[in-house]
């Protein structure tokens, strides 16, 4: 047989496949991976917040996105690994509106008007829409890995740090009895204690002590730590 007979007709040839060259090009899915991963961390913290960490599975989360069972896993290779995306979305999301509030202020804001502003973000943060990030935080602390606290501690502690300035001066004003490291503590301890028990004014009665906006929360916050300018 000749190499003739071995080659294809000249129009079979222009039918036939060309091989592309580099990459081979991303399928839908695949060009869509950001967001479902996005999907899977929104829908996981929302889970988490609403069952506890223990008694959602993965299955639960998937239904919750429109995945199938087994999908998850080709995003995060365990529940556990989700658990921690989950926190670091939610700090990362807290201390980039964090930075965006405080820089919004006037150049001249003084540490009253700031800490304002601070507490209003950690409250917008805590109970705001899309807030299921930092209560899972809370609650689910113990269930991170060593390695997990280490990350998302590493990001708490940058949030925290924007507040000891304001703390500081506001105590060499006389507007901040306590020690400011201490009073720090204690603030973050109270304004957290709010994911138990606030429920938004709509769904309360008017008659429940908990119905408020985040601004009178935040107002009512100030009035609690701080003395009125002399």
């Amino acid at each position: 047989m000749s190499l003739a007979d071995t080659e294809l007709p000249a129009a079979a040839a222009a039918e036939a496949p060309r091989r592309t060259r580099g990459r081979p090009r991303k399928t839908a899915d695949e060009r869509d991976d950001g967001n479902r991963r996005r999907e899977l961390i929104a829908g996981a913290a929302r889970l988490f917040r609403q069952q506890g960490f223990a008694a959602t599975t993965t299955r639960d989360i998937a239904a919750a996105v429109g995945m199938r069972a087994g999908s998850p896993f080709y995003h995060f290779e365990s529940k556990e690994a989700l658990l921690g995306a989950v926190m670091l979305e939610g700090m990362q999301g807290a201390l980039q509106r964090q930075q965006a509030a405080l820089a919004q202020l006037p150049a001249g804001a003084g540490a009253r008007e700031r800490l304002r502003a601070l507490v209003r973000n950690h409250f917008d943060a805590l109970l705001g829409p899309d807030s299921d990030f930092i209560p899972v935080m809370l609650y689910e602390w113990r269930a991170l890995t060593a390695a997990q606290r280490s990350e998302v501690n590493r990001l708490k502690d940058r949030y925290e740090a924007d507040w000891v300035p304001e703390l500081e001066a506001l105590h060499a004003q006389g507007q901040l009895g306590a020690d400011p490291a201490l009073a720090r503590l204690m603030i973050f301890g109270a304004l957290n204690w709010s994911a138990q028990w606030y429920v938004p004014p709509s769904g309360r009665s008017a008659k429940a002590r908990a119905r408020a906006t985040l601004d009178e929360l935040t107002d009512s916050a100030l009035q609690l730590f701080l003395k009125e300018p002399a």
